[in-house]
C-alpha cells in the first residue's frame, strides 16, 4: 500500500493542499516542474457551515464556490485534520518481529483509547530510546469524522489522497534519532504542541485556552503554553526529553514573535533554543521552493505529498470497491472452484434462515409469558439508573466539584471560570474576583475544609476589577491526615 502510494504521489505534477482549522479552511496549489515546487493560487476563507453538522452537500457546494473564486481547478488534494479531533495513546513496543506488531498495536489500542476503537481509524508513530526500548503513540481519529469529511470534498468534485495532522506536516519526525524538537503551532482556536523525537513523533497535544477572541483581536496567554510545555517535558521518558534542545513556532509573525520571546525567558532553565519557522530550508522537500515562501501548513502537506514523504499518521480511510473485492478474492483459475464453494453456502444460508424461522417461532411462544415480567424488570433498572448516581459518595471527582461549589460566595463576588482535575489529584482552578480579599479569604475556606492541600496561587492578573486568578491544590481524599 505504501508503495502504490508513493508511485501515485510521483505521477502527480499538481497537488492542493487544505487545511481545515475550525471554521477555517485555508488552501493552496503547489506545481512540480524540473526538480522545483511552485506555488500557484492560494485562498484563505472561513466555511458559514459546519463540515461535521451540516449536510455534506452544502458544505460542499460552499467549498466548490471558494475554489472556483480563487480560480482552482485541481482536483487531487491533502488534508490537514484538525488536531482537536484526534485522541492519543502511548504504548511501549516490546521486542517482537515486525510482522507481529501491528497485531500488538491494534490490541493496544482497544486497551488504551477511552472510546470503542471500532469507531477509530488509527495511525501509530514508532521512537526508538538510546537504550534499545521502543515506544509508539497512537493516534486515533472518529471514522464518523473522516467519512463526513470525505463525503463533503467530493461533493465539491475534490479527490482526497491523504487526511494527516497538519502540525505533523510542519514539523516531521528529524532523520537523526537522537535530535529532537519541541514544535508549537498556533492555530484559529487553539495552539498545537508536538514533540519529535527518536525518529517518531512522542508527543500531540491541541492547548486549549492558550487563544482568546476579544473584539477582532486574538489574546495569547504564552504562561499557559509554558507551564503546559514543562508538563509535556515532564512525562517524556529522560532519554527522550534530553534529546529536545529546540523549539520551533509556527503561526501568524507577530503572535509567534511574542510567544517565543515570552517563552524563552519561561523557560530559560531548561536551555531550550526557541526559533521561528517563518520560511523552508534549501532542501526541505528534496525539491527547490522560493526562497521567499513562507511556511504554511498547506503547502508543508501539498509539498511533502510531491515529494513522495510518507506522513507518520496516515489517517485516510481505505477505499475499496466490490470489483476490486471480488476480483482480489477469485483469481483466475480459481473462478469455478469459487462459483461452487458460493453455491454450497447459499444452500447453507437458506438452511440456517429455515431453522432461523422455526426457532423463532418458538422463543415467540415462550416470550409471551415472561413479558409482563420484563416489564417490570425495565422498570427496576430504569429506577437504579436514575436514582444510584445520588447515593454513591465513592465519585472523587464530583466530590472536589461539590466541595469547590461550598468554598465560593453565593453572592458571586468570586467564580470560578474552569477547573482541570489531573489523576482526581491535582486541580487547578481559574476565575475572576472583585478584589483579592475575598479571594483570599476563599482559598481560607477551601483551606479549612480538610480535603485540600498544598494550596498555591499561581496568578492573579489585572489592575482594577474583575481580576483574573488561578490557583491549584492537591486533594486529600478523607481530609489531611489521611495516610
Amino acid at each position: 500500500m505504501d508503495t502504490l502510494k508513493s508511485l501515485k504521489s510521483k505521477r502527480l505534477s499538481n497537488l492542493l493542499g487544505l487545511v481545515l482549522d475550525g471554521s477555517r479552511l485555508d488552501g493552496v496549489v503547489v506545481r512540480r516542474t524540473n526538480g522545483s515546487l511552485q506555488v500557484q493560487q492560494a485562498f484563505s476563507v472561513s466555511l458559514s457551515l459546519d463540515p461535521l453538522t451540516a449536510d455534506p452537500e452544502l458544505v460542499g457546494r460552499e467549498i466548490r464556490n471558494h475554489l472556483d473564486a480563487a480560480g482552482i481547478r485541481e482536483r487531487h488534494c491533502v488534508v490537514g485534520l484538525p488536531l482537536k479531533w484526534a485522541l492519543t495513546t502511548h504504548i511501549e513496543v516490546p521486542a517482537l518481529p515486525e510482522a507481529d506488531v501491528a497485531s500488538f498495536l491494534q490490541l493496544e489500542a482497544e486497551r488504551g483509547f477511552h472510546a470503542d476503537i471500532t469507531t477509530l481509524h488509527f495511525a501509530a508513530s514508532r521512537s526508538k530510546l538510546s537504550s534499545g526500548k521502543e515506544q509508539a503513540l497512537l493516534v486515533g481519529v472518529p471514522k464518523t469524522h473522516l467519512v463526513r469529511l470525505d463525503h463533503v470534498l467530493r461533493a465539491a468534485r475534490l479527490r482526497p489522497v491523504s487526511f494527516s495532522l497538519s502540525i505533523v506536516a510542519l514539523q516531521p519526525p528529524l532523520a537523526d534519532p537522537a535530535q529532537g524538537v519541541l514544535a508549537l503551532n498556533i492555530g484559529e482556536t487553539h495552539v498545537g504542541l508536538e514533540v519529535v523525537a527518536g525518529g517518531g513523533v512522542t508527543s500531540l497535544r491541541a492547548l486549549e485556552g492558550a487563544l482568546e477572541t476579544e473584539g477582532s483581536k486574538r489574546i495569547l496567554h504564552s504562561d499557559l503554553v509554558a507551564r503546559e510545555v514543562r508538563i509535556t517535558l515532564g512525562q517524556l521518558p529522560a532519554e527522550l526529553r534530553d534529546s529536545v534542545r529546540t523549539i520551533r513556532i509556527f503561526g501568524p509573525r507577530d503572535l509567534a514573535q511574542q510567544l517565543a520571546d515570552e517563552i524563552e525567558l519561561r523557560l530559560e532553565s531548561f536551555g531550550l533554543k526557541v526559533e521561528l519557522a517563518s520560511k523552508y530550508a534549501a532542501s526541505e522537500f528534496g525539491s527547490q521552493l522560493p526562497p521567499e515562501t513562507a511556511v504554511s501548513p498547506a503547502i508543508s502537506l501539498a509539498a511533502a505529498y510531491l515529494a513522495g514523504r510518507r506522513p507518520p499518521f496516515e489517517l485516510l480511510l481505505p477505499r475499496v470497491t466490490a470489483w476490486q473485492q471480488f476480483s482480489n478474492r477469485y483469481a483466475s483459475g480459481k473462478l469455478r472452484l469459487a462459483g461452487m464453494a458460493a453455491a454450497f453456502l447459499a444452500v447453507i444460508v437458506l438452511a440456517g434462515f429455515v431453522y432461523q424461522q422455526i426457532r423463532l417461532t418458538a422463543l415467540r411462544s415462550e416470550w409471551q409469558t415472561l413479558a409482563s415480567r420484563d416489564k417490570e424488570l425495565k422498570e427496576v433498572q430504569d429506577k437504579i439508573r436514575t436514582y444510584r448516581y445520588w447515593y454513591d459518595d465513592s465519585i472523587r471527582g464530583l466530590s472536589i466539584l461539590n466541595q469547590l461549589a461550598t468554598v465560593f460566595p453565593e453572592t458571586g463576588i468570586v467564580s470560578a471560570k474552569t477547573v482541570e482535575i489531573r489523576d482526581l489529584n491535582s486541580v487547578t482552578c481559574t476565575g475572576t474576583t472583585q478584589d483579592q480579599q475575598s479571594l483570599l479569604k476563599t482559598l481560607e475556606t477551601l483551606r479549612k475544609s480538610g480535603n485540600a492541600a498544598d494550596i498555591k496561587v499561581d496568578t492573579i492578573r489585572g489592575n482594577k476589577p474583575p481580576l483574573q486568578f488561578t490557583f491549584n491544590f492537591r486533594w486529600v481524599e478523607g481530609g489531611r491526615n489521611e495516610n
